[in-house]
């Protein structure tokens, strides 16, 4: 089967695409025919070494944290997946990941997919629809009458972090550049202040409950943002290479966020995809053998919203 890998740790040009073995599942696993997979931020971080620590991958290794695809095969003791499931899953950070043919998963971090959007597309779905969730729910205990500021909502998380919110009852106030204003705007979003033109700490008038960091702000710019926090409020993280401040005089909480994989929760967002309360935001749509030119868009910046990664027609 082709995969894309990466033997050492580097730049995009570290990925090859290649013939690899396909893979046997084992004692509660499954075998999915990957139909896509997608690109997240981390990705291009693990790829470059970055993120041993808390990531270590073995060499060589497939990136690709998300997966839609059908269930093609199942090992011992798998009982709630059955082949012929088209099937969505964030798969483990550690493990072998989505970009090629065929990939094994944990049966147990798979959910059925959406059926009302096309299968590849749903890969745009779990590792950011549960970084929104999680954030806002988990951490932040973000309620309806609340208000939250998503620092960050134009991009892949952010678009699910103001509907969810939105939904949720909360009053929404967003950051985003020029190019997505409109985006967040469609998401739901009460208030949009564009954060190249437009001091954050100075438009925020009224204290916010919960503060979502999604940008790659300096820690300073990050600091500024817990004053705009009621006592007892939160911020929570997503950039994991600074920690969150906080303000224990006033019971600030700086929460940094680790997302974690969720069958539950992925289910529930899938819900919401089949009623329409939440949309899967898809910007480009790539071919796997087109991975390593997306990984270098990726780190000059080029990128925005969320792509896919064609593998098969499922």
């Amino acid at each position: 089967m082709k995969a894309v890998r990466f033997h050492e740790f580097g730049g995009p040009e570290v990925l090859r695409y290649e013939d690899v073995a396909q893979p046997t599942p084992g004692v509660g696993q499954v075998r999915i025919r990957v139909a896509a997979t997608s690109f997240n931020g981390v990705d291009g971080n693990i790829r470059a070494g970055y993120m041993q620590g808390p990531i270590p991958v073995e060499l060589p290794h497939t990136p690709g944290l998300d997966v839609a695809g059908t269930v093609d095969a199942v090992g011992d003791d798998v009982v709630d997946v059955a082949v012929g499931d088209q099937v969505i899953g964030f798969l483990p950070m550690t493990g072998t990941g989505a970009a090629a043919e065929y990939v094994i998963a944990p049966a147990e971090i798979l959910t059925g997919a959406p059926r009302n959007i096309p299968l590849a597309d749903a890969a745009a779905l779990p590792l950011v629809g549960l970084t929104a969730w999680q954030a806002l729910f988990d951490h932040g205990n973000l309620t309806a009458g609340q208000r939250v500021l998503v620092n960050g909502a134009g991009g892949a998380v952010g678009g699910y972090a103001v509907q969810l919110a939105k939904e949720a009852g909360a009053r929404v106030i967003a950051t985003a550049s020029p190019h997505s204003v409109d985006r967040v705007r469609a998401a739901g979003a009460d208030e949009v202040i564009d954060h190249t033109t437009t001091d954050v700490t100075a438009a925020v008038t009224a204290p916010v409950d919960l503060v979502l960091n999604l940008a790659p702000v300096a820690p300073e710019q990050l600091a500024a943002l817990v004053p705009l926090i009621r006592d007892g409020g939160a911020l929570v993280n997503t950039t994991v290479w600074m920690p969150a401040p906080s303000d224990e005089e006033r019971r600030v909480r700086g929460i940094d966020l680790f997302v974690r994989s969720d069958a539950d929760q992925l289910a529930d967002l899938v819900a919401r995809v089949g009623t329409g309360e939440l949309r899967v935001g898809v910007a480009r749509r790539v071919a796997l053998a087109e991975l390593p030119v997306l990984h270098a868009q990726a780190g000059a910046g080029e990128l925005s919203g969320k792509t896919v990664v064609l593998v098969t027609t499922a």
